[in-house]
């Protein structure tokens, strides 16, 4: 009976256990998407929150982007250095155009526009 059950089990075949056959390690049957950054190019972004290492965290199209020497709020031109798996490594290279400054930038060309034509 125990010669059955082994042949029955498949005993010494390799079985798959937790959701199916085995792939090649963790993750190995899903594939990440292809990054949405290259390595060497720059981007204009704004650093949304601070890691827990004191690094700013930008967002491009949804991969994480870890810049050094940022603090939320920030707008910044970064350049990738290093893409991972689920994230990027990028440096400051500049101030970023920020929407904000040019709208307020906008109103005040406005406003000086207005009181001179008041004054006429």
């Amino acid at each position: 009976m125990s010669e059955e059950r082994r042949e029955r089990r498949g005993f010494g075949q390799r079985r798959g256990g937790y959701g199916g056959p085995r792939r090649g390690g963790y993750g190995a049957g899903r594939g990440f998407p292809p990054k949405p950054v290259e390595v060497g190019k720059e981007y204009d972004v704004e650093i949304q929150e601070v890691s827990r290492r004191g690094e700013g965290i930008a967002r491009i199209k949804g991969l994480v982007c870890f810049v050094p020497n940022t603090k939320a709020g920030d707008h910044v031109k970064i350049r990738i250095n290093r893409i991972s798996r689920r994230f990027a490594e990028a440096e400051v290279v500049g101030e970023g155009e920020a929407a904000e400054s040019t709208e307020e930038t906008t109103e005040t060309a406005e406003s000086t526009e207005e009181s001179d034509e008041e004054e006429e």
